[in-house]
């Protein structure tokens, strides 16, 4: 059954893929998008077209199923922390073990997407058959076992001015990186690490530093804390590959402490560098991080809320989780450094 909706005077000059993710706040983009060129959805009896842009009064004619839609993406056990809002955007502290994205695998699993919509849905007063007021946009991703900065836009045009700032340099993104020995940079001293990477054959979801046929990547590096044979690195990435932190930290020989891919664990207790130490009888000993020791720390983006002076700077930072703290405490304590 065919429905047909009104275009309001607030959604005027809207593009019509824009109104119909509102509009459908459950249904993929991307799978509205294909309705669109396939026909389905006419903009007063006329094929209409992605990125069209609708007029007050306008007719928009629907004649897809959303029962054929691909399921909505879930939202995580874990609570969302939103650690800065405006009109524009938001940046929300993004939980460990949690992906950005549904999984390929585990689609039903909770993400980071999934909490943003059910936090709009909320802000709405939608129950999924109403229109949001607005639609949150991831605008880059960080690993499932990361923790920290997310930035999200909340408008179609926000998005587009902060993916323009991520392609020109605008957007810093800080990383704290708890690795494996004692790093040589004195302190206050920065080092490049400019080496491309390529995927790894032999290992798939693997990266790997390639001499020629990779993607030019460069992350600069200095230090932050030191402990007897650990090193807490502040991790600056100035292009955004895949795993780029956790490959230039791994091939420059202090890869992370806690990390199956690149490093040689995948977890850390106590008993690991605290000489003597055993569990109490009959308990068996947790570990104190069992995911990557990799925090995204402090993003710094253009300032798009309304009335911001032009070309100001807005500076976001994400303090590190309990678990991490924990584990930079006890360091200091047993493993303090030494010149």
């Amino acid at each position: 059954m065919q429905q047909h909706l009104l275009v309001p005077s607030e959604r005027s000059g809207i593009e019509l893929d824009e109104f119909l993710s509102l509009q459908y706040p459950l249904l993929n983009k991307g799978f509205l998008r294909r309705q669109v060129r396939e026909g389905s959805v006419l903009v007063d009896g006329q094929p209409g077209r992605v990125s069209q842009r609708l007029k007050i009064d306008q007719v928009i004619s629907i004649g897809f199923d959303v029962e054929d839609a691909p399921p909505a993406p879930a939202p995580p056990p874990k609570t969302l922390t939103v650690l800065h809002e405006d009109d524009a955007v938001m940046v929300v502290d993004k939980p460990d073990g949690v992906a950005v994205e549904p999984e390929r695998w585990a689609r039903e699993a909770g993400c980071v997407s999934g909490a943003l919509l059910q936090l709009a849905l909320e802000r709405s007063g939608s129950d999924g058959k109403a229109p949001l007021e607005f639609r949150p946009r991831l605008v880059h991703r960080i690993d499932k076992d990361t923790t920290g900065c997310l930035l999200v836009a909340k408008t179609i045009e926000a998005e587009r001015a902060l993916r323009e700032a991520f392609g020109d340099g605008r957007v810093q993104k800080s990383y704290l990186a708890l690795v494996e020995g004692e790093h040589p940079l004195a302190d206050g001293e920065e080092q490049l690490l400019d080496w491309q990477i390529a995927a790894d054959r032999k290992k798939s979801g693997k990266m790997r530093v390639s001499e020629s046929g990779g993607k030019p990547s460069r992350t600069v590096i200095r230090v932050e804390r030191r402990f007897q044979g650990y090193t807490l690195m502040r991790a600056a990435p100035l292009t955004g590959r895949t795993h780029q932190i956790r490959v230039h930290l791994a091939a420059a020989g202090f890869p992370l402490v806690v990390d199956p891919l690149y490093g040689r664990r995948t977890a850390i207790a106590l008993s690991e560098f605290k000489r003597g130490y055993r569990p109490k009888r009959g308990r068996e000993e947790l570990p104190l991080m069992n995911r990557l020791t990799l925090h995204a720390h402090t993003l710094r983006f253009p300032d798009l809320a309304p009335g911001a002076p032009e070309g100001a700077v807005r500076e976001v930072v994400s303090d590190l989780p309990k678990d991490f703290e924990r584990l930079l405490t006890q360091l200091a304590k047993v493993r303090p450094f030494r010149r």
